[in-house]
């Protein structure tokens, strides 16, 4: 224990926990106690999950902790994990109808089946085209989780749980994330590229632009040389003759930073809701496929229903290259044709598509489609274009550059494979589905075209 004086006031500092123990002559002591560690562990997560199960109050576990209810009730709400687990021996109908639907044999494909309702059997939420979810009104009261709840064996509804190790791992990307990329947005990006690059090019250095033109920068000289050598700006390090000279470090490459509040109201759990409440909309999934490093990406476009995949190529994996494809697609198909084709799109986690805003709206304030997200890591949950980018790795392999790619490849390309026939299409082509779902007029905006099956070639020797 050390002792500090100061004038009237005694400071007495305690190791662990933090305590300052203030003595006012002529008054009671006030002592004030300082968490040191602010985190939650693994260790805390782990008995916040165990109190739950216990039945114990937010308040009586934020006593336990000496923490603020609020604290633990956005632990628990922000790492709470969706389940579709079901009560045993009872069908997982979560239909809000069910208690009172009388209709039968939905299946088209088991005409014979010999329930009396389709209300009774775990296929009814997937076939019934006036399917709609009840959601359990307990989960927007304390705790706002399923676990200890004394239903959990009987209830059919989704489920939410506080498990401390998924917790653990949300809470542990989160603090590599928030550590991570740049702080600097696209279009902040886009000026300073703009203005800083030329000036690079005419042969002048990053301090000699900062220190004479003082009112255009809010960032540092290193900062603007990180972005340089990440390939954020046109300007390269061979652009600067005493940089190329220096040994390089091994760093990893500069990303960007992307805006975690993007997907507010557009996670995979508002995507599963909103397709049960809109069961006949179309999905479409989105995604990149990379080439060599830091060079020219493919953005590729799949319609689930019907299999059909478009690419374009862009120069740079930028959102700002993402939100032209729309804006040059918006305006040749047309807002009708646009809204037919693109009502929901759900797409990855990735820096392109962190600016959700500009690709559900166009320049007139018009709202043409609805994004969502995946979970992190969680490529499965869009797993139609993932198996049909390996349509697109035959005749690309991984780590091949794009650079000699052109657009015309890119579109021949599609077209071989859209051409292939698929088994789960009824021996059928996507562009054959494609077509018979929305018109021929839209495959010739489009400018799709049909190989036919004996001229199709899914090998790298197409595009030589």
């Amino acid at each position: 224990m050390v002792a500090f004086s100061l004038s009237n006031w005694v400071l007495l500092l305690f190791p662990v926990p933090v305590k300052i123990v203030i003595v006012v002559p002529g008054a009671s002591k006030v002592v004030i106690i300082l968490a040191k560690n602010k985190h939650l562990t693994n260790e805390d997560r782990s008995k916040i999950e165990h109190l739950l199960r216990q039945r114990k109050s937010l308040k009586e576990i934020a006593r336990i902790f000496e923490k603020s209810t609020s604290t633990v009730s956005r632990e628990i709400k922000k790492h709470s994990v969706s389940s579709d687990k079901s009560a045993i021996g009872r069908i997982p109908n979560r239909c809000i109808n069910r208690r009172s639907c009388s209709k039968f044999y939905l299946c088209e494909d088991k005409p014979d089946c010999k329930r009396q309702r389709c209300s009774t059997c775990k296929l009814c939420n997937t076939v019934c085209s006036e399917f709609v979810e009840e959601h359990c009104q307990q989960l927007a009261l304390s705790p706002y989780v399923c676990n200890g709840c004394k239903n959990e064996s009987m209830c059919t509804l989704r489920k939410k749980f506080y498990l401390h190790r998924p917790a653990q791992t949300a809470y542990k990307a989160l603090l590599v994330c928030s550590r991570t990329g740049v702080n600097i947005c696209e279009e902040e990006l886009l000026r300073l590229d703009e203005f800083v690059s030329p000036l690079i090019r005419k042969g002048q250095s990053i301090r000699h632009i900062v220190v004479n033109n003082p009112d255009e920068f809010t960032y540092s000289q290193k900062s603007i040389y990180r972005y340089v050598n990440g390939g954020l700006l046109a300007a390269r390090n061979i652009d600067m003759p005493r940089v190329c000279r220096l040994k390089p470090r091994k760093t990893k490459p500069v990303e960007h930073k992307v805006d975690r509040r993007c997907r507010i109201g557009r996670s995979y759990e508002d995507f599963l809701q909103f397709t049960a409440t809109n069961p006949d909309t179309a999905v479409v999934e989105m995604d990149t496929v990379e080439g060599k490093k830091g060079g020219p990406v493919l953005l590729t476009i799949h319609f689930r229903d019907c299999g059909f995949m478009m690419a374009f190529l862009r120069d740079r994996n930028t959102s700002q290259s993402v939100i032209d494809i729309f804006k040059h697609l918006y305006s040749r198909l047309g807002k009708g044709y646009f809204s037919k084709l693109f009502p929901v799109i759900l797409t990855d986690n990735g820096s392109e598509f962190s600016n959700p805003s500009a690709l559900e709206t166009a320049d007139d304030g018009t709202r043409r489609t609805s994004i969502f997200y995946c979970a992190p890591s969680s490529p499965y949950q869009k797993p139609s274009i993932e198996n049909n980018h390996e349509f697109i790795r035959r005749i690309l392999s991984k780590g091949r550059s794009f650079d000699d790619l052109t657009q015309d490849d890119v579109s021949l390309m599609m077209n071989h494979i859209n051409s292939y026939s698929r088994e789960r299409l009824n021996n059928k082509s996507p562009h054959e589905s494609f077509r018979f779902f929305y018109g021929q007029e839209v495959v010739d905006t489009l400018g799709a075209l049909l190989v036919l099956p004996n001229e199709i070639t899914l090998r790298p020797s197409l595009l030589n």
